[in-house]
């Protein structure tokens, strides 16, 4: 029962004890039910019709049906208590027999511990609140769960080791009919790769109409539309990249009846966005203008603006050279991350009212917005960039699907490897082919071993080396998570000391000055040399930062890659014999990359060539800054720059060490 506050002499009778009285009166009793309300205790005491006399007795009246507030409270604690339930034991329908035994196993456990901390729990609050009494009162109850729990939770781990094992027949035929379990909805269903790009495009425009205020439809954006560098007029007119002309001007029309300030008189600003409509469709509806703004974004865009302006997805890319396997991965997550975090924000920071408001009331109202959105929006972008990679290995693989002879496999082989030699020719291309190629590798086998090999030895053999590989990467990055919190607290310790010694060295010459005399040029220099020092050790530390970096890249490709892959392979719109094929090639290509890579040295992802990490970030910032301001880089123009960035900095430092070497000489 849920908790009741101890009633006053003033107070009437509580909505749980109207229950009980309701349910008393609906039982059969040999004699009369009377009710007594002491009023300076308001209890409850039950007494039949031959009682002393001399009581202030009262003969319980009819009670009506339950109001319309009680029977809510009544539900209100029902799906509480259901909820409470369900949070505790694991009630979900399981898949087959194993689920249903992991899910007993776990409700056993898990009323165990509840049990147990119960009885821990139960006597020390109850001295808390009654002393003495209350303690043993509490132990009292304690006892009792301690009993009841344990047992509610072998019954129900019982009850859905049955579930299981009766649900085992239908797993195993919807197995074989390529349908696929839904964890969500908790039923087998047959997955459409088509339908779910459908779906998840409407869930985008969804979630953008909502941002903007506008319909679902015209937010409705396409994964293979153009890019472009600004869509905010396409966006504005509710179109495509993609749109035609013709498409254009009807959705001008369209837009423009909404707006017009005649059409909207109640709009202060009606005017303002006509005018911005009709702006945009003079830009978009005359061919040039619109391959300039594809290319470079609005006209009116502020250069210095842009030039502050960092893009984490350009930046990312250019720092690992990841434009090449971009079909394969999609976006890196740690770059869609950081430009999801960015634009909320940006965006949150620009709506909030920050003339009425305090700083914590800001940063507060800012923290919990970005983080609802940003959750939301995360997941979506996940499911639309496995989507988007389960499409592209579709397209990649179909000279293989439609080979009609030995030499058209050959061929399919051949350039798959000559993909590869290019991707190993870049920076950490070596590493990505490694990754992907193991990733596609294993999902083929164990999608083909579970189907051509007697009771699936195959699938569950690949299945293991799939893995005992995850925890050897998660160790990896356990690894390098913890030499980077330790570098870089160590680096922060350095740089503080470095600054304290300036400080105190700032503040000496201040005194000399106030005394008469000159500031000490010995120290200024190593005020100097202490701030390089710092800046060393600044430096020192991105290695390990990027190590972290990669383990988590390795991490997302490998997660991202198993995704698709399983939409790729239960893909219900084709037959399970093309299905079979699909995993054939997609063997293929990753025994390819793996090997490739692997022969490169991709196996060993380990970044210490600080010189390269240095060149390449400096590179990145070059040219997010760039494209920014409407300049075209290319990914050739990129490695370009990184080896140019490289040798001027070893020019540098050798010329540096060859003065130092005539001094020291000298």
């Amino acid at each position: 029962f849920p908790k009741t506050t101890k009633p006053t002499q003033s107070s009437a009778p509580t909505p749980m004890l109207t229950r009980l009285l309701r349910l008393r009166s609906i039982r059969p009793q040999p004699a009369v039910t009377i009710i007594r309300f002491h009023q300076a205790k308001h209890s409850v005491i039950r007494m039949n019709s031959t009682d002393k006399a001399g009581q202030d007795d009262v003969k319980l009246p009819a009670i009506s049906a339950p109001t319309e507030e009680e029977q809510q409270l009544m539900d209100e604690d029902l799906a509480e208590a259901s909820e409470v339930f369900n949070s505790l034991f694991s009630t979900r329908r399981p898949k087959d027999g194993w689920a249903g035994i992991s899910s007993g196993l776990k409700s056993a456990t898990k009323g165990t511990v509840a049990g147990m901390a119960s009885l821990i729990a139960q006597p020390i609050a109850g001295a808390q609140e009654g002393g003495v009494k209350g303690f043993f009162g509490g132990l009292a109850t304690g006892v009792a769960s301690a009993v009841a729990l344990p047992v509610t939770g072998i019954c129900v781990g019982a009850y859905q080791v049955g579930r299981g094992v009766a649900n085992t027949v239908e797993a195993v035929n919807a197995s074989k009919a390529g349908m696929q379990w839904d964890q969500e909805k908790r039923e087998w269903i047959f997955y459409y790769l088509n339908k779910d790009k459908t779906e998840v495009e409407e869930l985008e425009a969804a979630i953008k109409a909502a941002k903007d205020g506008t319909s679902g439809d015209a937010s409705k954006t396409d994964m293979n539309e153009k890019k472009v560098k600004d869509r905010e007029f396409y966006d504005l007119m509710g179109v495509s990249t993609n749109a035609s002309p013709g498409d254009i001007k009807k959705a001008y029309y369209k837009e423009a009846r909404k707006c017009h300030p005649d059409k909207c008189p109640d709009d202060p600003d009606a005017a303002k966005k006509f005018q911005t409509l009709g702006y945009a469709y003079q830009i978009l509806s005359n061919e040039q203008s619109r391959a300039t703004y594809d290319k470079n974004g609005k006209p009116d865009s502020n250069s210095a603006d842009a030039a502050n302006e960092i893009d984490p997805l350009v930046f990312f890319a250019v720092m690992f050279g990841s434009h090449l396997v971009e079909p394969y991965v999609g976006e890196l997550w740690i770059a869609t991350t950081a430009d999801t975090m960015m634009k909320d924000a940006m965006e949150q920071q620009q709506a909030m009212d920050t003339e009425n408001m305090t700083e914590e009331e800001a940063a507060a109202l800012l923290a919990g917005k970005t983080t609802s959105t940003t959750s939301e929006e995360m997941r979506l972008k996940q499911r639309k960039r496995e989507v988007k990679c389960a499409l592209n290995l579709r397209e990649k693989i179909m000279p293989y699907l439609e080979a009609k002879d030995e030499d058209d496999l050959i061929t399919f082989k051949t350039s798959v490897q000559s993909e590869a030699a290019t991707i190993a020719a870049t920076s950490f291309g070596a590493t990505f082919l490694v990754t992907i190629g193991f990733a596609l590798q294993v999902e083929g086998e164990e999608f083909l071993g579970f189907q051509n090999t007697a009771l699936g030895v195959g699938g569950h053999a690949a299945r293991w080396k799939k893995t005992r590989k995850t925890t050897q990467n998660n160790f990896k990055l356990m690894g390098a998570g913890i030499n980077a919190a330790t570098t870089g607290r160590k680096a922060m310790k350095e740089v503080e000391t470095a600054q304290r010694a300036m400080d105190e060295k700032r503040a000496q010459d201040n005194v000399n000055i106030q005394l008469g005399g000159d500031a000490n040029e010995g120290e200024s220099a190593m005020d100097e040399e202490q701030a390089k020092l710092a800046a060393q050790k600044l430096e020192e530390t991105i290695p390990a930062l990027l190590e972290l970096a990669w383990a988590i890249n390795i991490r997302d490709i490998s997660r991202t890659l198993k995704h698709a892959c399983k939409k790729l392979f239960t893909d219900a719109e084709v037959p399970m014999a093309t299905r079979i094929q699909r995993a054939e090639a997609i063997r293929i290509i990753g025994e390819e990359f793996f090997n490739i890579g692997k022969a490169n040295g991709g196996e060993k992802y380990s970044v210490k060539d600080a010189a390269d990490i240095k060149a390449r970030a400096e590179v990145a910032v070059m040219t997010t800054m760039a494209k920014a301001q409407g300049q075209e880089v290319s990914e050739d123009d990129t490695e370009e720059m990184i080896k140019q960035a490289k040798n001027m900095r070893a020019d540098a430092e050798n010329a540096a060490n060859g003065e130092g070497g005539k001094t020291g000489n000298n």
